[in-house]
């Protein structure tokens, strides 16, 4: 019986490499039948390592990758993901936890429209494909301060794709009520490959240990585990 939802919920699965949609797919596998990823190139700095650790999970896990160019997007980017002549917002881990920082952090780094874009396009490949779900690595640390990371964007997205599609896919996010911790807690016992993950804002050959990025992975790991061993971060 298992397996036969399985094969009937075909879906897609919205991939950057890094932590949220690694865990993500490692859960949302057993439940269903996870055969495309789509990675986006935006002109985000860590464009290349994003594609290539996605390329590598998705090896891992005998999925199709997709690359999603996306030019317009980096033209309109104005903020420093995209922006290289802007400094990527620096905080110490003390104030990852601080709104009033944290949001200003946010808008720093914000893309605009971006998970809203990402998930149309999934949703238009769900709509030509029969994908019936969508899984996308939303979840309750970064909702604090991204929006488009909530269970309420949830709800309205899935709400218009009732319009916007014939096929009519949900988007699920196994992640969303999750804290980063929660979430190598559960990649550690589920054995999820994590060395194959890219969580850094930079483009740097490992993980920088310095953006706001790196030191949610680095604190989620060492409340999960103990340790930060599992990936590599510059000293």
């Amino acid at each position: 019986m298992k397996m036969m939802k399985k094969e009937k919920n075909k879906s897609v699965i919205l991939l950057s490499g890094g932590l949220d949609s690694l865990v993500s797919l490692g859960i949302a596998k057993d439940e269903l039948n996870i055969t495309l990823a789509l990675t986006f190139d935006y002109g985000q700095r860590t464009a290349e390592k994003e594609i290539y650790a996605s390329k590598a999970i998705a090896e891992y896990y005998s999925i199709e990758h997709k690359v999603i160019e996306l030019q317009w997007l980096r033209e309109i980017t104005k903020t420093s993901l995209v922006n290289q002549l802007e400094d990527l917002p620096a905080l110490e881990s003390s104030q990852l936890d601080d709104p009033e920082l944290t949001n200003d952090s946010a808008k720093r780094v914000w893309v605009p429209n971006r998970n809203g874009v990402f998930l149309n396009i999934a949703a238009g490949f769900a709509d030509s494909m029969g994908f019936t779900h969508i899984v996308f690595g939303a979840n309750r640390e970064e909702a604090v301060t991204f929006p488009d990371n909530s269970n309420t964007f949830i709800e309205k997205i899935n709400a218009s794709f009732e319009y916007s599609t014939l096929v009519k896919p949900k988007v699920i996010a196994p992640l969303i009520n999750f804290t980063k911790a929660n979430t190598v807690k559960v990649a550690l016992e589920k054995r999820i490959p994590l060395k194959l993950l890219r969580s850094c804002y930079t483009d740097e050959e490992i993980h920088c240990g310095k953006c706001e990025s790196c030191l949610r992975l680095k604190r989620a790991f060492e409340q999960a585990a103990g340790n930060i061993e599992l990936v590599g971060f510059k000293s």
